[in-house]
Formats: C-alpha cells, structure tokens, sequence
C-alpha cells in the first residue's frame, strides 16, 4: 500500500484563460437537490416493520423444514438471489457447513454445480474434481449432458468461480457455453431470456440490487416459487428504498453545500449515478455509513479526475499534487482558486471520517486517508505529465499506473475504516493484507470502465486507454485488444477468488472487493455509466431507489 517515493519540483501556477482549457462538455445532472429531496415512497420500516417480522420469521422456519439437500441448496440460492439472505446468515451458515462436511455429489449435474458454487462463493475450500463423475472415459462431458437446460446453465455459472490453472472449469466453461448457445433457438422465452443473460453476464458478476430486482420478476413466473419468500423480497426490496431516499437527502445537503456546480463548473455533477454506485458495494440498510462514505469520497474523487483529465494546466497540477503530498496549507493557498475549493473539501471530507473513526473504533486513520489522496493524485500526475509530453504509455506501463488512478483502491480502504470493527485488533498490518484482493478488484474497475468510455476519451484527446495502447503496441485491431482486455478481466476474477478461497479475511472486505468489480461492470457494461445519466444508467437508478415493485 506504501505510495513509491518521486521527487517534485515546485513550478508556480500559471493561469490559463478560460477558452484555453479542455472540455468534456459533460450535461447536467438530471437529478437536481432539490428533486431528490422531494422523493418519496409509501414503504417505510416504521409502518411496515410488524409485517416485515412475521414474514422474516415464517421465510425462517423453511430452513427447520427443508430437510432435503437440494432443495435446502435452491432456498439458500433463491434467498441471495432475491436480495433477502442478509437475514438469514446464520442459518445458511449453518447449512453451508453441514454441505461441506458431507461433500456427497449429487448424480444430478444442476444440484451438483449449485452445490460447487454455493461453497465456493462463501469461501469454503472445494474441488473441481467433484464434476469428474459427468466425464465420460474418453475425459470429454457426457453427450448426454448437452440437452439438460438447467443442468448447463448451473455448471456455467459454477465455471465463473474457478481459480488460475483450474482447466477442468475452463473446458466446462466451454462446453456449457457452447451447448446453451447451440439450445437458444429451441428454449422457451423465459429460459431463452436466462440462458441468454448468463451468457452475457454470469451471475457471479452481477451487481446484487439489479440482480435481484430482475430475479424477483422471473421467481414470481416460476410455478415453484415461495409466496413466503416472494412476498418477503418485494416488500424488503420496497423498505430498502426508503433508507437509500433517506441517507441521499442527507448526500444532497452535503453536495449542494459544496456548490462546486458553480465554482467547478467543468466538473461531473453525478451524486445520483455515484450514490447508485454505492448501493452496489453493500446495499443491505445496516450499510448507510458505508454508501455514504463511499458516495462522498467518489463524488471528490471524480472531480480530482477531472482537474486532472480536462481542466487543470500541468503547472497548475503539478503544484496542486505537491500541496496534496505536503498536506501543506501554505502551499494550497497558492493554488488557483478553484483548486483551493477542491482541497478543501477534501480536507473537510478527511477530517470527518477520521473523526467518526476514531470515535467509533479508536483508530487514528488520519495519516492512511491522505496517503490515499497522495496515491490517487500521483497516479493522474503521472497520466498529466504523459499528455502533455505527448508519451503514448506501453500497455504495462498504462495498467501499472491505472489500476490506481481509477480512485476504487482509495474507496476500498476509506470503507476499511468505516467498518473497523472486524480489524481493530489486526490494524494496520490488514491493510497489506487485503492489497492483493483490492489490486484484481480495481484493475477489474479500471478495465471496465476503459472498455466502456475509452472512445469518448480519445476523441476528446485523452492519453491512450488500456484498448488503445495495447492495439498500438500490439498492432492488433480494436476488437483484439478489447478481447485481450476482457480475458484480463476474467483473468483477475479468477485472482480474487484465489484470493478469497481459505483466507480468512473479514467477510465485509470480501463483499466490498467483489462488489466493486461487480458495479463497475454494471456501469460500464453500456458505455459511461457515470459520465452520462440517460439510458441504462437512469433506468437502474430508477427501479433500484425510487419505483417500489408493487405488492
């Protein structure tokens, strides 16, 4: 986590004229204050908080009378799927142990994939080796295996959570795919449709809100469905709006106070799309804290990017990375003044959130927050020198810098210090300790994001992105590098999971790593999810914060 020592030389800050600067001519925020303080939703737990209970307690007593492995393994999947297992921790715990200590495979290949993948995502240790009985003697899968739907669609999402030098999954991966690819034609629209989104995003990849909103639609379909669990899900899905429209009335107060809509004028006005960001990372309502602190850090962060990416001369950079290095106030009141507004809101947001830890956890995090903004600001210092110097970067060179000037390493570790209470004991050596997991999960939200806006970038004239730089190094066609981009992002998922298997880190950190990745995906999956509010984006902001699923 220690940033790399650099010399900076101290050039004063020149003044640029105003028709001189970049611009990315960013729109406006559709999601003005003071529309967001006036969101409103009929759900709230103070009304519905009886009926939430009874519906906990009777979707509860399902696990004491369940007694059959496969379906025990289907009500744990369809609770995470439904966005309601969150309640049920001890129980599936419980059962997930008693899984593992028994290893007994299903002859069924659904069961036997649900039941891989269920342990694997909660960390336990369990062989590829247990599909072995679906090969037939010339070590290919059973021909018979490539008409059964559900038992394909269970084994490709298995796949997704292999780890390197896995290649049983790898070869199971391909068979499945090509298999459901080949069945599409002959399915039915409702498995045609899941078929058809697992090829394109399995689910291991995606966000939990949308995911649930979306399954909650397709369980109600399914004729073996759980009224108990269906009813539980819609009405948990409505009250978990409430708390999101609450803590982002609270974010609009804090955003519109900054008014940097007027003083930084060039910058991305997005608190909604980056508040929705944040419900990706740890949606459950115990969270607030964590979306808040997460909100408020990418909002400052997204704005440090864009003096960097398209505002600030690189006199005037190199200065405002040396005031932010020093943490020296002598220094930032030098600065232009709109750089002036930007450090100070970074120090106010600074000062609060070691404050509250500190309060809360005993832990002087102080130096650890602004070494992140050190760390982030070096990154784009760097990106500043090569656009200016006119440097193309190799494409080693580009990734080893972009993983950390994408900001999510800065957001992981801020989140640490939020929920501390698993870490007190080990701080800050867990810090070195989660950095391998925080590395694939940021390279993850770098790639995504380059694979989703490079092209805007490039023709407003940014430095070469991942895509970019390495079709010039390569001499490789666009389609090539984007390909070789996305095997790295398969390639760094298959790193988290090595990273999660048998370690015995916090399970907060693991949720935050995974769901970064996770929601960058998401944002980026139909081009800049953060730079344009319309389209995808808009949609999923809606049904996930401000339209109930009627009951």
């Amino acid at each position: 986590m220690e940033p790399t020592s650099q010399s900076f030389s101290h050039p004063k800050p020149i003044s640029l004229k105003e028709e001189q600067r970049r611009s990315a001519n960013y729109h406006p925020s559709i999601w003005d204050p003071s529309l967001i303080k006036s969101f409103t939703t009929p759900y709230t737990y103070e009304f519905h908080a009886t009926e939430l209970k009874e519906l906990k307690q009777k979707a509860g007593h399902l696990f004491a009378s369940t007694k059959d492995t496969a379906a025990l393994l289907k009500l744990i999947d369809s609770l995470q799927r439904l966005g309601v297992a969150y309640h049920f921790e001890k129980q599936i715990e419980e059962a997930l142990n008693q899984f593992h200590v028994d290893q007994n495979v299903s002859n069924d290949l659904s069961i036997a994939a649900l039941h891989f993948r269920l342990l694997r995502e909660h960390g336990y240790p369990v062989s590829a080796e247990v599909f072995q009985k679906f090969k037939g003697g010339d070590g290919k899968f059973m021909d018979s295996l490539s008409g059964d739907v559900e038992g394909l669609l269970s084994l490709e999402e298995a796949s997704f959570l292999g780890v390197k030098g896995e290649n049983f999954l790898e070869e199971a991966k391909g068979f499945t795919s090509e298999s459901l690819k080949a069945l599409l034609g002959k399915l039915d629209e409702v498995k045609a449709k899941h078929v058809q989104q697992s090829l394109e995003v399995p689910l291991y990849w995606r966000m939990e809100r949308i995911e649930a909103r979306n399954f909650i639609d397709s369980y109600q379909r399914d004729d073996t469905h759980r009224s108990v669990l269906l009813e539980l899900a819609k009405l948990d899905y409505n009250l978990t709006q409430s708390a999101y429209q609450k803590e982002l009335k609270e974010l609009a107060d804090w955003w519109r106070e900054l008014n940097f809509k007027e003083k930084l004028s060039f910058s991305r006005d997005r608190l909604m799309e980056i508040y929705f960001w944040a419900t990706g990372l740890s949606f459950e309502p115990r969270y607030a804290k964590c979306r808040i602190c997460a909100t408020k850090y990418a909002c400052l962060a997204t704005v440090v990017d864009d003096i960097y990416d398209i505002y600030g001369s690189l006199d005037e950079l190199e200065s405002f990375t040396n005031a932010v290095i020093g943490w020296d106030m002598k220094a930032v009141e030098e600065l232009p003044e709109y750089m002036r507004v930007m450090f100070s809101a970074m120090s106010n947001f600074t000062n609060e959130l070691a404050h509250d830890t500190l309060k809360s956890h005993g832990l002087n995090v102080l130096p650890y927050i602004k070494e992140q903004w050190t760390i982030l600001c070096r990154a784009h210092i760097t990106e500043a020198r090569w656009f200016y110097g006119g440097h193309t970067p190799t494409f080693d060179e580009y990734i080893k810098n972009g993983w950390i000037s994408i900001g999510s390493l800065g957001g992981l570790v801020l989140l640490c210090f939020v929920e501390a209470n698993s870490m007190v004991d080990q701080f800050p050596h867990c810090l070195d300790d989660f950095s391998q997991l925080f590395y694939w999960s940021s390279l993850i939200t770098r790639l995504s994001d380059d694979l989703g806006t490079s092209k805007a970038e490039m023709e407003r004239g940014d430095i070469p992105k991942a895509v970019q730089s390495y079709m010039i190094e390569k001499g490789v066609s666009e389609e090539e590098a984007r390909d070789h981009v996305k095997n790295m992002i398969s390639y760094s998922w298959k790193k988290i999971n090595e990273e999660i298997v048998d370690k015995s880190f916090p399970q907060i950190i693991v949720n935050l790593s995974k769901n970064m990745a996770r929601t960058a995906q998401c944002m980026y999956q139909h081009g800049d999810g953060v730079g344009t509010s319309t389209g995808v984006t808009k949609d999923c902001i809606v049904s996930s914060i401000l339209k109930p699923i009627p009951i």
